[in-house]
């Protein structure tokens, strides 16, 4: 599958060419070539817009998919076993599908970063292609005849399992897919440790350059390098404050805040961690998202001081930040937490 996207219509064109195996292809070609493309995209354009929004078709060249119900009857879990690798995905829906609908897909089969409190471990089989991480969102639509057109928010986030700094040129390649695919109708978000590569990172801030509703997000946890290096033992990360610096640099290219994921607990929810916060990320540049975390272990009954969340986030929209909760309720009992992935457990268990 191609799907091209051009920037800008000069003597010779700079075209982002989306490959199902390669990624994301940087060629250059001459304005005659251009035009054609043009012609070929105003053809597709009209076959896209016989969709009418809707996913005609089923997920393809998969091995099996399993389905699991919250018992709040607002959450579902996918699993997808692909060739020689497993998935998942997460549907949430608020209120009514049509109000607001939130997919979060995978981008690799485990995950090497291996943060201590995911059920991934360090356990990682391989990078998912493009064609599979767009399945997922496929699979679901269709699955549940979303009608995205008619939905008033619609968000893909690429945060179920995997980095997706570490699988750069298929993510952005699924980025720029679902934008075609649903021009006025998708938010899409990219979550990350925030991966050392300067590569990497100056093609993200590229495409969210490009891409006016693709948002991001690093995940923090912590608020001292020590702990956060013990949670989240990845060595080629960022530090806090280079998190910072590239927050800022992202905020000053798209106008856009960036979301700092922050799973709040006992050891690291204190008055001094909560200002340490405040003094390393600016309240005009970052939003805070604050969740709880989410038990891995199947055995163990997840705890959820929503009362203690609450209080933070009232002391941080006092300060002037803007601020998120993420309740996780309703869907530890499908294994679908940030980090539990009960049935990705199981599977890795047994074929790793």
């Amino acid at each position: 599958m191609l799907i091209v996207h051009m920037l800008a219509p000069i003597h010779v064109i700079r075209v982002l060419v989306v490959s199902s195996q390669a990624g994301l292809i940087e060629i250059y070609v001459s304005t005659m070539l251009f035009e054609y493309v043009q012609a070929q995209l105003r053809m597709l354009k009209i076959i896209e817009s016989r969709w009418s929004g809707m996913c005609t078709s089923p997920i393809g060249g998969t091995v099996n998919v399993k389905k699991f119900a919250s018992s709040s009857g607002t959450i579902w879990k996918y699993v997808f076993e692909f060739e020689g690798a497993i998935a998942e995905a997460v549907l949430y829906r608020y209120n009514k599908f049509e109000e607001r609908t939130v997919i979060c897909c995978s981008v690799q089969s485990g995950c090497p970063v291996g943060c201590t409190f995911c059920g991934t471990g360090k356990s990682f089989i391989r990078n998912l292609t493009c064609d599979e991480i767009v399945s997922q969102i496929n699979h679901i639509i269709y699955d549940n005849q979303l009608n995205i057109k008619e939905t008033k928010k619609f968000q893909i986030m690429f945060m179920s399992m995997g980095e997706p700094m570490l699988n750069w040129p298929v993510v952005g390649a699924a980025i720029i897919t679902f934008r075609s695919m649903y021009p006025q109708h998708v938010d899409l978000l990219v979550s990350t440790v925030g991966i050392r590569d300067e590569e990497v990172w100056g093609k993200l801030v590229e495409l969210s350059k490009e891409i006016p509703t693709l948002g991001l997000q690093f995940s923090i946890h912590q608020a001292y390098e020590v702990e956060r290096d013990r949670l989240i033992p990845y060595e080629n990360k960022y530090s806090l404050r280079e998190i910072r610096d590239k927050a800022i640099e992202w905020h000053m290219v798209t106008g856009r805040r960036v979301y700092l994921n922050y799973c709040v607990s006992k050891t690291n929810s204190d008055l001094f961690t909560m200002e340490r916060l405040k003094d390393i990320f600016p309240k005009d540049i970052c939003h805070f998202t604050f969740s709880v975390i989410c038990e891995k272990d199947k055995g163990v009954c997840s705890t959820h001081n929503i009362e203690r969340v609450n209080g933070i986030i009232e002391d941080f929209q006092e300060e002037g930040y803007e601020v998120s909760l993420f309740n996780p309720d309703g869907q530890d009992d499908i294994g679908a937490g940030c980090g539990q992935l009960w049935y990705v457990q199981d599977y890795l268990e047994n074929k790793v």
